[in-house]
């Protein structure tokens, strides 16, 4: 009885062997993807704030004929905030506020009329510009390429003296119109970096004594936006 127990059990194991062999066999080998960095996904839509620097120059600086003020350019800072909205893959739609300080601004020029008495003096003292403009830009990737229009007002005083009939004229403040473009970067997440090229034209500034100066600025700067992203991600989060 043990013999044919034992007898059993050894035929058993050696038909198992060759089923447990098969399954022990080697599986092919599947090779693992290749890793991919993720797609950055660019969204301009939210608020912004920031600050600029740069210069303005005089457009138009006569005053009458032969007599022109003195042109050099003026250094600016100042700030700017807005919203963008990207209404399609490639299009956005903004509006921006910003203030501009100048420094340096007095320009002065003295010159004399052929028949008239005394020395006439004008001065120009620009002390800031303002605006609240319209955007629309064309995006692709991390790149914003825009032009700007709209309200603008200047910050000044431009006065007209004669040394014989004294003051004549002077003047301040004053609403015009704007308009530009520029290039924006988004190189990081919440930051992007600007250059911009704007014209401010306020019209003709009458100085009395038949003297009109043109007051207009263009105005060359480089800025830096903090983005808020409110509207959605700047590049894809994992």
């Amino acid at each position: 009885m043990k013999k044919i127990l034992l007898a059993t059990v050894a035929l058993v194991a050696f038909g198992a062997a060759p089923a447990l062999a098969a399954d022990l066999a080697a599986r092919p080998y599947n090779k693992a993807p290749v890793y991919a960095p993720p797609v950055p996904i660019y969204n301009w839509t939210g608020f912004y704030i920031g600050g600029h620097i740069g210069g303005a120059f005089a457009g138009d600086n006569s005053i009458g004929t032969g007599v022109t003020a003195n042109s050099d350019g003026k250094f600016l800072g100042g700030v700017q905030a807005g919203y963008d909205w990207q209404f399609a893959p490639s299009w956005v739609l903004g509006v921006e506020g910003q203030y501009s300080w100048l420094s340096g601004t007095n320009d002065a020029v003295a010159f004399t009329v052929v028949g008239q008495p005394g020395i006439y003096s004008f001065s120009d003292n620009q002390r800031g510009l303002a605006s609240v403009t319209g955007r629309l830009g064309y995006t692709w990737g991390p790149a914003l390429l825009y032009v700007k229009g709209g309200w603008a007002y200047a910050d000044y005083k431009s006065s007209l003296s004669n040394t014989v009939l004294g003051s004549i004229s002077s003047t301040s403040s004053q609403d015009g119109y704007t308009v530009g473009g520029g290039l924006e970067y988004l190189f990081a997440q919440n930051w992007s970096g600007k250059i911009e090229y704007q014209y401010y034209d306020f019209g003709n500034v009458d100085l009395g004594a038949g003297f009109t100066a043109k007051n207009d600025q263009h105005v060359v700067k480089a800025g830096l936006n903090y983005r808020f992203n409110w509207g959605g991600p700047v590049v894809a989060k994992y």
